[in-house]
């Protein structure tokens, strides 16, 4: 069901380990070929050309790539009460820790007459993408949205794949999340095409956007990198994963639950578990094998378990597991350990870190109010997931006075003449001879 890796008695270096644990192969750069010749029809068609698309590749021809007003009213209207107040406790929670994170203007006095201002400013418009695929993503639109509106994004549009089962539109549960949280600009395409609309923009229909978040499949991927510049990004989302660091504390059924909620997601999604008792990979191999062959999913979970992005790694310490899992810089990090919050302070590489038996990543991934928009393919040692910060940018504003400034003249001619740069300092010395 899942393959073992033994490092025990092995001290090994950051890509040792991961050279153990690999992630699923994406070739991306084969891929953004593939995506090229869509790229270049958005690019230089219009509405039509989207259309023409959505058939090739969605299998349906939508009414317009614009989901009207009614259409977004109604799937509000029919939405399950229930998923309605779900999802309205997720939006409310997702508020108040993205509030938190509202930065605010800050001066610093350099010297006296001297200052540089620091001020956040949001981007003027983004677009956010939601994938359909194999499942429904309402939380998407939740984890996009609401740090953006938080950001005070004046301008934000949603695009998301048309549906043969709703007449070419959106998912009506996407839709109505976009209803409820106020977004009424939604577009009806997916993929790379949908990534190439908010770069290029089609007249008409949809203005270019200065930024696109939102995860996808490897062609959405492949499209962002192909358009960054053009257009800014969060990042390159890869498949999902999970890492779980647990000692013999933990219980064998919530640990290859967990391993089975993201193995659900994709094929090449990637479950690992970094343990120092053999006795807990023993028995999570027997639960994994129980619950694999009772859920709904089974042959897509298995797939993911058995591939090599996938595996139960065996340490000789929580100290090295912690290696292990901060070399591997896991999208979701969990820790099921005594000593959880403890060994938490050492993990320096992760998308998120859920910590103890009571914060499985389904919380996360719903209603914990963090987000879920995460780096993944390791990048998580470089990278942060999805904030009120993506969507603003600090600007410095400087200002010296008269005596600020002739104090430094002779400092800034120095440094400009000995980079060859001797007009930067006559733009110094210049303002000397008027005063």
């Amino acid at each position: 069901m899942i393959r073992t890796v033994d490092l025990r008695g092995k001290a090994l270096t950051k890509a040792g380990y991961n050279n153990e644990l690999p992630r699923a192969t994406l070739d991306v750069a084969e891929a953004m070929r593939l995506i090229e010749p869509i790229l270049h029809r958005v690019k230089n068609g219009n509405e039509s050309e989207l259309i023409k698309l959505a058939e090739e590749f969605d299998g349906i021809t939508p009414p317009s790539i614009r989901v009207p007003i009614k259409a977004l009213d109604d799937a509000l209207a029919s939405l399950d009460p229930a998923v309605r107040a779900a999802l309205e406790l997720s939006i409310q929670r997702v508020r108040t820790v993205h509030n938190d994170q509202v930065r605010g203007d800050k001066t610093t006095i350099v010297v006296d007459g001297g200052s540089v201002t620091e001020k956040w400013i949001p981007v003027d418009r983004v677009g956010l993408y939601v994938p359909g695929g194999r499942a429904v993503y309402p939380s998407s639109v939740v984890m996009n949205v609401v740090p953006a509106q938080i950001a005070k994004v004046s301008s934000i549009a949603v695009a998301s794949p048309p549906q043969k089962a709703f007449g070419g539109l959106p998912h009506p549960t996407i839709l109505a999340t976009c209803a409820l949280l106020g977004v009424t600009e939604v577009f009806a395409v997916g993929g790379a095409q949908a990534i190439a609309m908010f770069a290029y923009g089609v007249e008409g229909l949809c203005e270019k956007a200065d930024l696109v978040t939102g995860p996808g499949n490897i062609y959405v991927a492949a499209a962002k990198r192909a358009l960054r510049g053009t257009i800014g990004i969060d990042s390159e989302a890869g498949p999902t994963e999970i890492a779980i660091l647990a000692d013999s504390s933990a219980i064998a059924s919530d640990v290859a639950a967990d391993l089975i909620s993201q193995a659900e997601h994709d094929v090449i999604a990637a479950a690992v578990l970094v343990t120092d008792s053999p006795q807990l990979a023993s028995a999570v191999e027997k639960e994994l094998r129980v619950r694999v062959a009772a859920a709904k999913h089974g042959e897509r979970i298995t797939s993911a378990l058995t591939g090599i992005q996938s595996a139960i790694a065996l340490v000789d310490s929580i100290e090295q597991g912690i290696d292990v899992v901060n070399a591997y810089a896991a999208e979701h990090l969990e820790i099921q350990t005594r000593t959880a919050r403890a060994d938490s302070e050492k993990i320096r590489n992760a998308g998120a870190v859920f910590l103890g038996r009571f914060s499985p990543v389904s919380l996360g991934d719903y209603s914990a109010g963090s987000n879920h928009v995460l780096p993944t393919g390791g990048c998580a040692c470089h990278s942060s997931g999805l904030s009120v910060a993506s969507f603003l940018r600090g600007l410095h504003f400087i200002e010296y006075g008269q005596k600020a400034f002739t104090d430094l003249v002779s400092t800034v001619v120095t440094l400009a003449n000995s980079e060859d740069l001797p007009a930067h300092g006559q733009a110094m010395t210049a303002r000397l001879e008027n005063l």
